[in-house]
């Protein structure tokens, strides 16, 4: 529904005739790396280019022969749920010498391959930057040596760099996420929760060392997905006598009856006068706590000194002090394994595809440059400057200045630190501010993985500002029966893995309860309202903001925090639960593909949810490898279902033996799931044959995924922060109560592009099509080609987005913290 845009500029433009792309992948393995060298291979050869593998990195470039293979269409089939790198990852001393490097050049020269896609970290990035500097050099001296022809060096005379960041530490500055880190995130959140559910038996303290020798992002997103007790990172060593804090705090919370603590340790942490904390050092404490402790450590962690800080030294340390019978965790290589999340497949897709663009547009002037993912945009950053914004949180941190590195790591790592000091330390009462506020929190609308965690962060952000807290449990069905009561710290302890609603939500808007609602704030003297839900939610804050004329209760700030499988809400380009739903779909297409290995050709229809939106059909569909997604916001007719047909019959005459295809619930009335069944299976006869699956409820369900526990507890966090502001400025000292009647007080908090903005309500409602529940425009259109292209169809890719070389920033607009909420 969203038209065209004047403005578009379309690749048709560029053309890849007569050049050579090479694609390797270098250093450490990440899940999502095969996704991002299929994306690469099949935009290159879509756009008329010679694209060739480099297998085993940088030496494989060196070596030459059998390792620089010319790519097909085919050859990266069934490789996109795949983790690892299947061309290969190698570390070569070799190409780090001028005469490896010249060996590399010519292994290019003779391929005529003058365009590289480099997959890796910043130090396979920085040798393909010095590579491509030597470039004309280089060529130079193989005349001079008569390996090549003299008209070769003019031929081949600029060497044109683009890297995309493959590395699951996310330590690379100038992106919001790296290829991998995702994946790993789902497998250490895997073992959490797989440790939790043992641990209920026993009162024991786990501690659990991940990745991350010089970042712990993994460490501090995986702290704030589980809910971990104590975290210990490389960029912020803890303050002498940690060790006694620490102690307290588990023992204080395992006084609560709390059955659950956890401590989180990176790879390499060290206190400030770096002395080593390990894992069992932690273990050596014990007395009266939580019947289970778990402590994540990240692999690099550092005290103030530069000491390392082992999960042995934590064990250690809290057996001797708590008495606690304490297990070690150390995660290792299994973070890096496994198969990548739909995050990491659809980031990788979208990154392959733009690198080749950015090959396309280069020139001999342009420098090499990095794709990079900035909110839900792809963006491209000068390689070095990235390089170099890293290297300078190394040197940070090694000159003790540890603030400085936090910021270096830039805004999504700040805030994720802030967030878990804020959801994890609770303060004395004494401390606490006094407010004299009252808060609730609901949810409206069917349920989502992360609501509770959107739930658990409101609350305590609420608590630590001073306000008293009400739960309302089953919506405003809930509400206006009486179904509210306070809540405290540790009764949402434990929250932010469980999947569903545990306040309970229900569909019913306020305006069929109004009266009693109105009633039930002057009960309770509620003075704000957060709403965690769905399309809703937002229409219940339409309702309330109308009830405004008539009732003087609903003259308070109010706040709602997008929540929905279908992703559908208007003024947020992602609700929380999506993600999860997206990672239900790629999951069970990839069994559902799966069984039919060593079959004869076969094609899925699979039926997914989402009203009338097709974001779950489309993205789900990019993630999976669909070869189409039938959606109600792109109609199509018979003869586009006859053209999807024709399509899957030439390429099942290839080596492809499997088709998968997925429709949006609502897409069509008449063209229904069993309808293209029933199409593909007889058009397909003698060719292939069909089988359908609807999806169903399986998509709302399950755990939430690491992506969706830390959307909905960063912007819940700052929902609760904006209320507290409106409650300040809204309060009215020579009445003594709050009054809130203006458009800005009731407002959306949704994910802009590159930004999370509050907007108000009644000005989203020209921006919303209400009969059909959805945006008016949705920003996930645009990737719908960028899968057609994938699938091998012939279409136009809108690359208005693409194109601009950027600067990294140093300190992003206060709003921009989004960071894809990651």
């Amino acid at each position: 529904m969203a038209q065209p845009d004047s403005k578009k500029i379309f690749f048709e433009n560029l053309s890849g005739a007569g050049k050579a792309i090479a694609v390797l992948t270098s250093g450490g393995d990440a899940q999502g790396m095969n996704a991002a060298v299929r994306a690469v291979v099949r935009m290159g050869l879509y756009v008329g280019a010679k694209v060739y593998f480099i297998h085993e990195g940088y030496q494989g470039m060196v070596d030459g022969g059998e390792n620089i293979k010319e790519a097909s269409w085919e050859s990266v089939s069934s490789m996109l749920q795949v983790g690892g790198t299947v061309i290969g990852s190698a570390r070569c001393k070799e190409f780090r010498t001028h005469e490896g490097r010249l060996k590399a050049a010519h292994n290019l020269v003779q391929h005529g391959i003058t365009n590289l896609c480099v997959i890796g970290g910043d130090g396979s990035l920085t040798g393909a930057n010095l590579f491509r500097e030597e470039w004309s050099g280089l060529l130079t001296e193989l005349v001079e040596q008569g390996l090549i022809e003299a008209d070769a060096v003019q031929k081949y005379s600029a060497l044109h760099i683009v890297g995309m960041v493959g590395s699951i530490d996310n330590d690379f500055c100038g992106t919001d996420m790296t290829i991998g880190t995702d994946s790993a995130l789902h497998r250490i959140i895997e073992v959490v929760d797989a440790i939790m559910t043992t641990a209920q038996s026993h009162q024991r303290t786990f501690v659990l060392e991940v990745m991350g020798r010089h970042c712990g992002y993994l460490a501090l997103v995986s702290a704030l997905a589980c809910g971990a007790d104590w975290v210990l990172i490389p960029e912020m060593p803890p303050e002498d006598g940690w060790e006694d804090k620490m102690c307290q705090k588990l023992s204080a919370t395992r006084s609560r009856g709390t059955r659950l603590n956890i401590i989180i340790v990176a790879e390499g942490a060290i206190d400030r006068h770096g002395k080593p904390i390990t894992s069992s050092l932690v273990k050596d404490n014990r007395a009266g706590m939580k019947r289970l402790n778990i402590i994540i450590v990240a692999e690099g962690a550092i005290d103030q000194n530069n000491m390392p800080i082992t999960t042995d030294y934590i064990k250690n340390l809290v057996v001797k002090c708590l008495g606690f019978d304490t297990r070690v965790t150390i995660l290792g290589h299994v973070q890096r394994g496994g198969t990548p999340s739909a995050f990491d497949r659809i980031l990788a897709s979208r990154m392959g595809v733009e690198a080749v663009l950015a090959l396309l547009e280069t020139t001999a002037n342009t420098p090499a440059c990095v794709v990079s993912l900035c909110g839900n945009q792809s963006v491209r950053l000068p390689l070095m400057e990235c390089v170099q914004m890293t290297q300078e949180v190394q040197k940070a941190m090694d000159e003790k200045r540890f603030e400085e590195a936090v910021r270096l790591r830039g805004r999504s790592f700040e805030n994720n630190l802030k967030t878990y000091k804020l959801l994890a330390h609770r303060k004395p009462e004494s401390e606490l501010p006094v407010s004299n506020f009252n808060v609730a929190v609901l949810n409206v609308g069917a349920p989502a993985a992360g609501m509770n965690a959107a739930v658990r962060s409101a609350i305590r952000v609420g608590i630590s500002e001073g306000h008293k807290m009400f739960a309302v449990s089953d919506g405003f069905e809930g509400f206006s029966k009486g179904q509210i009561k306070e809540i405290k710290w540790a009764d949402v302890g434990g929250w932010t893995g469980q999947g569903g609603s545990l306040l309970g939500t229900k569909r019913t808007l306020p305006a069929k309860h109004i009266d009693k609602i109105a009633e039930q704030m002057q009960k309770h003297n509620i003075n704000a309202l957060l709403i965690v839900g769905g399309f809703e939610a937002f229409l219940s804050l339409l309702e309330l903001l109308t009830a405004r004329g008539k009732y003087d209760e609903f003259c308070v700030p109010m706040v709602m925090v997008p929540a929905t499988v279908s992703n559908n809400v208007p003024g947020s380009d992602l609700s929380i639960g999506a993600d999860t739903a997206l990672n239900a779909i790629t999951t069970t297409c990839d069994r559902i593909k799966q069984s039919a290995s060593g079959t004869k050709r076969r094609v899925f229809i699979i039926e997914t949810m989402g009203g009338y939106c097709g974001y779950l059909a489309s993205v789900g569909g990019l993630a999976a490898g669909a070869d189409a997604a039938y959606i109600y916001e792109e109609p199509f007719d018979i003869r586009d279902l006859q053209a999807n047909v024709e399509h899957l019959t030439e390429k099942m005459k290839t080596s492809i033996q499997r088709g998968l295809v997925l429709r949006n619930e609502n897409s069509n009335e008449n063209y229904t799931t069993d309808f293209i069944y029933q199409l593909y299976s007889e058009e397909g006869k003698g060719v292939f044959d069909s089988r359908k699956n609807v999806l169903g409820h399986m998509q709302q369900g399950g755990a939430p995924s690491p992506f969706d526990r830390n959307f909905g507890t960063k912007i819940s966090a700052k929902a609760m922060q904006w209320v507290t502001k409106k409650l300040v400025e809204t309060f009215r000292h020579d009445e003594g109560r709050v009054f809130a009647n203006g458009e800005d007080s009731c407002c959306l908090l949704g994910m802009r592009r590159r930004a999370l903005v509050f907007q108000p309500v009644v000005q989203l409602k020209d921006q919303t099509d209400f009969v059909h529940r959805i945006p008016k425009e949705q920003w996930w259109l645009k990737l719908r080609p960028l899968m057609k292209i994938l699938a091998k169809y012939k279409t136009s890719y809108d690359v208005s987005d693409s194109g601009q070389l950027e600067h990294v920033v140093r300190n992003r607009p206060k709003e921009s913290d989004a960071s894809v909420a990651m």
